[in-house]
Order: structure tokens, then C-alpha cells, then sequence
């Protein structure tokens, strides 16, 4: 219960000590050379254009902002010199009190981020630091202070002092000291993504050049993928699927009766004869058919290395990308490169969604954490589960959704947001309990609220994968290995393959002349899209062939309360050559406010 700043010092410098890492440096009169030092001063500037100066208790260039806090264990007052001695500091520690004045801390942190001069940049941490105590990792890789987020997860973002005893914990605040973007997950998991879907790219040519079409070698390909994800986070047996891969060693043609087999099984759910055990029931139209392909022995090889990856490690938000190209004939020469990286979707998502919820999550949390100090704990509870009810009744729509990733990203954060509300609910008394009535009651933010567009049924069958495997993730995450609710995928009604912008009656019929010849346009151009399946066709089979499009009109989009997504350009001097001279003439009839090429 002592103050910290009389402290906090002290027991930092002992700290660096021991993650064997330098002291802070003595302060210098240029504020520009304090890169790492105790107090560093920042400008606060002011809505009335005045100025206050305040000061970062520890920090370090391009690493961290530390604000220190120290409360009190929960002990009887001691006596000092004939007087009872009763301070308390920031709270007895794991009271309501305490939460608040740690929630308020990290709020200070990020204003002194905020406050940093812009040359400096964002600091990938910050670090609330109860001296004697713990410390708390916030972290925010994509350079934009707009989402510190726990780090690495809600169970593990706190560090008691004890943890200090695990050489794991002490290299892990080692690298926020000397090297925090090695600490960013996105590194290491997009290397795994590249390497999966290259392995995926290899055995989709390899089943193409045997003859199976596209859509029956991807749709094949998406169950084998989510088998080998499913085993990886327990949802089915360990290398249960693997296993069924080995047995086919030596007889790989009977995979078209094996699999299926096992499929059936989890579409079902329930007792599996294969696996001599329960398995939950999967659904979700993934294995509504259960069709596999035969296979040579070197394509049996290529999808055991495939299954040896561990999938549970995927990034999702690259991950839709490069396996929709490894699927892909035309794009696989791509694979690996000129995808959008996570950081990029971040920066549409961050401002559209995540900060303004964030901003009526800060209203919400601090209200009801001062009801709570207050006596009215139900009170403060049913702020917090109105706010959570509301979250996960909140629709999201991309409108040109392609394989997903920006669903996938607004997700992770909207999943992360439901978090901190279970969190403060737990810190209430009230978690475990509200989470387990929240699962069974379907209460509890999904993937069907993360709704997409798109014209291309191969992306939109990856979308909906990406958006589950996401999902699934992030409940195991942060729930151990308790199951999500049965059946683990639904729906898929989320994810629509359709124009967004152009709906008709039928399907696109070619437009004959007086002779019966199909009518033509020819603007030299190389592909030309498909008018029924979205696909770019050679120039050789479609012959930029004239379509009549029945009835045309506007598409009309879900009901959202949010948009997001990076949707398509396509400059109006390039329309007719791109998209066929009858889809243009459609779109401009349904659109008057498309331009004239």
C-alpha cells in the first residue's frame, strides 16, 4: 500500500536486472535524446489550445510505455508508531477498486502514447506495472495505437511476480525490452500460411492434371483441410485424420470410400466407429456431401505432408487469400505475394468498427465499474451484459467479401472486445457463469453475424471456412479446451454468392443476330469474366460473347450496422472490355449514375 512513486524505480531497475537487460538511462536536458529513461516528459495539447506537460513513468524508444501503480494484498492494517497503518495504495488487490485503478493506468499509458512526439512513433507495448505485484502486456504490432490489445491472450496478458520464476516469462519481457516485434504472432504465422498453402497449391495441379475438375478438387481439398485443422485443436481425436491417411498407404485409390466414411461421421456427430469415440457434430454444409477423389500414392504423399503442418497455427487473415490462389489455376503463380496484409486490413477495420465500439465499450465498462464501488454489484452486471447483448446482435456486411480476410479481421477484434466483457464480468463475480449461459443460449458473438458478398464461388466457399476456422481459434484461445457449442459450423447463409451491385431475372443468355450467330464485341481484350460463375475465362472460349440480362436492377445488400472492405475498381473506360458489353448496358440501366466509357 506504499506510494510508487517512492518505489517504482527501485523495483524496475532490479527488474531489468533480472531479465538481464540495461538499466534506463540517467535523464539529459534534450528531450529529444531521452529514448529510454524514467519520467520522460510528453506535451499534452489541449481542445482550448493550451498545454500541460505529464510524464511517463518508464520508456523506451520503439518498445514500450510503462505506467506504474501500487496497491495493497488484502491483509489486517498494521501498526507504525502507535498508529494503525491503513493505506491501501490503489486498492486492495482483486477488488473492484484495484480493477479500476489498473483499467485507469492502462488509459494513461495510452495517452502518453498518444502524446509521444509523431517522429517516435507508437510503441508496439504498453505495460501497467502493480509494483511488487504484476505487470500487464498490452500490445498493438500494426504501428497506429489503435488497439492495444491484452498480450498474448486475456488468460496470460498478467504476469504475477511469481510467473518471474519461468525463464519463458522472463525472455518473453526481455523482448518487449530489446526486441517487442519479435513478439508480434502475425510473423510466425503467416510463415505457416505461405507454407500450407503452398502444399495445398502443389496437391490442387497434381489432382487437376489427373482429370478432376476445379470446383470437385477445392471442394475436396476444404474438407481435408478442415479435417486436418480439426484434429489439430481437439475437435477430433489427435491425428485422427492423419491416421486415416496413413492406412491408406499402398491402396490410396480406395480414398474415395475411406473418407467419406469419416465424414459421414462428423456430419453427424455423436459415437464414430472409425474413431471408437464421441466426435461433436460438425454440419455446416462443409460435409453435407462427403465426396472424396482417388488417389495415387504421390498424391496420398502430398497430403500427408500437408496434414504434418500444424493448421491450428494459420493466420486467417492472410489464410483465405493464398489458399482461394492455391485453388485457383490462374492465380497461383501469385501465391506468397501481393496478398493485403493483416496491417492493411487493420487500417480500415480499426476506425470503421473497432474504435468506435471501443469508445462505448469505455463509457459502459467505467459506469458500471463505479456501480460496483458502489455496493450495486447486480447493477453494474446487467450494464455489462446489456453492452454484450448488443454486440451479438451487431451485423457486419463486406459487400465483395473475396476470401474473407477482412471479415475474419473485424471479427478477431469484435471476439476480442466480447472478451473484456466477460473479463469484467469474472472480476464481479459473474464470468464463468455468464459465459457458460451465454454458449448455451447462443448468446455469444459468431460468424454469422459477419455477413459477405461475393460473386466467385470458390473465394466464397474459402470465406466461409476462414471465418469458422477464426472462430475456433479463438474459443480454444481462450477457453482451453472447453467445446464450442454443437453443431460447430453453421449456416453459411452469412456468405452469399452473388453480384452486389447488378440482380436479374434467370440466368445471362447469349444475344443472337437474324442468322442465329451469337453477337460479339471484340475490344482485344485477354480474359473477360464469366456471367454466371464469376470465373475470368480466355478470350478463346468466351469470345467476349453479348449477354442479355433479364429484368436488371439493383442488388440489395443484408441489413448491417457496419460496413467494411477494400471492394474492386474498375476505371468506366475499361467496363465493356472487362466485364462484356451486356453486363455494362445492364448495370448502366439499373445504375444511371454509372459514367459512359
Amino acid at each position: 500500500g506504499a506510494s510508487e512513486r517512492a518505489n517504482y524505480q527501485l523495483y524496475l531497475s532490479e527488474l531489468c536486472d533480472l531479465l538481464e537487460v540495461p538499466r534506463p538511462d540517467p535523464k539529459r536536458p534534450d528531450e529529444a535524446a531521452n529514448t529510454y529513461v524514467f519520467e520522460k516528459d510528453v506535451t499534452f495539447r489541449h481542445p482550448d489550445g493550451g498545454a500541460s506537460i505529464g510524464r511517463i513513468d518508464l520508456y523506451r524508444r520503439g518498445c514500450f510505455v510503462l505506467e506504474a501503480k501500487q496497491g495493497a494484498d488484502p491483509v489486517a492494517p498494521t501498526l507504525l508508531g502507535g498508529r494503525q497503518q491503513s493505506r491501501q495504495g490503489h486498492g486492495q488487490r482483486g477488488t473492484v477498486r484495484w480493477d479500476q485503478a489498473m483499467v485507469a493506468a492502462r488509459a494513461q499509458a495510452e495517452r502518453y502514447a498518444k502524446a509521444l512526439p509523431t517522429a517516435e512513433g507508437w510503441p508496439p507495448f504498453l505495460v501497467v506495472v502493480d509494483v511488487g505485484h504484476s505487470l500487464e502486456l498490452y500490445a498493438d504490432f500494426s504501428g497506429q495505437g489503435k488497439a492495444y490489445l491484452q498480450f498474448p491472450n486475456a488468460q496470460r496478458f498478467r504476469i504475477k511476480l511469481t510467473d518471474l520464476a519461468d525463464p519463458v516469462v522472463r525472455e518473453t519481457l526481455r523482448r518487449v525490452w530489446l526486441d517487442p516485434l519479435s513478439l508480434d504472432p502475425s510473423l510466425h504465422s503467416a510463415r505457416v500460411t505461405k507454407e500450407v498453402a503452398g502444399k495445398m497449391a502443389v496437391l490442387a495441379r497434381s489432382l487437376e492434371e489427373a482429370g478432376h475438375g476445379p470446383d470437385q478438387t477445392s471442394a475436396f481439398l476444404m474438407r481435408c483441410l478442415f479435417s486436418m485443422f480439426a484434429e489439430d485443436v481437439h475437435l477430433l481425436p489427435e491425428r485422427a485424420f492423419t491416421t486415416e491417411l496413413d492406412r491408406l498407404r499402398g491402396r490410396a485409390d480406395r480414398a474415395v470410400v475411406v473418407l467419406p466414411l469419416l465424414w459421414d461421421e462428423m456430419n453427424r456427430g455423436g459415437f464414430s466407429t472409425r474413431l471408437m469415440t464421441d466426435i461433436p457434430v460438425f454440419n455446416g454444409g462443409l460435409f453435407a456431401s462427403s465426396e472424396a477423389l482417388p488417389l495415387t500414392e504421390a498424391q496420398l504423399e502430398l497430403l500427408l505432408d500437408a496434414a504434418r503442418t500444424d493448421w491450428s497455427e494459420v493466420e486467417p487473415a492472410i489464410f483465405g487469400t493464398l489458399i482461394e490462389r492455391a485453388l485457383n489455376p490462374r492465380e497461383r503463380h501469385k501465391l506468397g505475394a501481393h496478398y493485403t496484409p493483416r496491417s492493411y486490413v487493420e487500417r480500415l477495420v480499426l476506425p470503421t468498427v473497432t474504435e468506435p465500439l471501443r469508445a462505448e465499450w469505455t463509457q459502459v465498462r467505467t459506469a458500471a465499474f463505479a456501480m460496483a464501488s458502489l455496493g450495486d454489484t447486480p447493477g453494474a452486471c446487467k450494464q455489462l451484459e446489456e453492452f454484450h447483448g448488443r454486440l451479438c446482435k451487431l451485423r457486419f456486411l463486406d459487400p465483395a467479401c473475396g476470401s474473407g480476410n477482412f471479415l475474419y479481421v473485424t471479427m478477431e477484434h469484435v471476439k476480442r472486445l466480447e472478451g473484456e466483457i466477460l473479463d469484467a464480468l469474472a472480476q464481479l463475480g459473474q464470468g464463468l457463469n455468464m459465459f457458460q449461459a451465454s454458449t448455451a443460449e447462443g448468446h455469444i458473438v459468431t460468424p454469422e453475424q459477419f455477413l459477405g458478398l461475393e460473386l466467385n464461388p470458390r473465394a466464397a466457399a474459402v470465406a466461409r471456412v476462414v471465418l469458422w476456422i477464426g472462430y475456433l481459434q479463438w474459443h480454444f484461445r481462450t477457453r482451453g479446451q472447453v467445446l464450442p457449442p454443437q453443431p460447430v459450423l453453421r449456416g453459411g447463409s452469412n456468405i452469399q454468392c452473388r453480384d452486389a451491385v447488378l440482380a436479374f431475372d434467370g440466368d445471362p443468355e447469349p444475344v443472337f443476330d437474324a442468322d442465329g450467330k451469337p453477337v460479339s464485341h471484340w475490344d482485344g481484350l485477354t480474359f473477360k469474366r464469366h456471367p454466371v460463375t464469376g470465373e475470368d475465362v480466355p478470350d478463346e472460349q468466351a469470345r467476349a460473347l453479348v449477354f442479355n440480362y433479364r429484368n436488371p436492377r439493383r442488388a440489395e445488400w443484408p441489413e448491417a450496422d457496419f460496413v467494411v472492405g477494400n471492394p474492386p475498381f474498375l476505371g468506366n473506360h475499361r467496363m465493356r472490355q472487362v466485364l462484356g458489353e451486356g453486363y455494362t448496358s445492364a448495370l448502366r440501366k439499373a445504375w444511371a449514375e454509372v459514367p459512359e466509357s
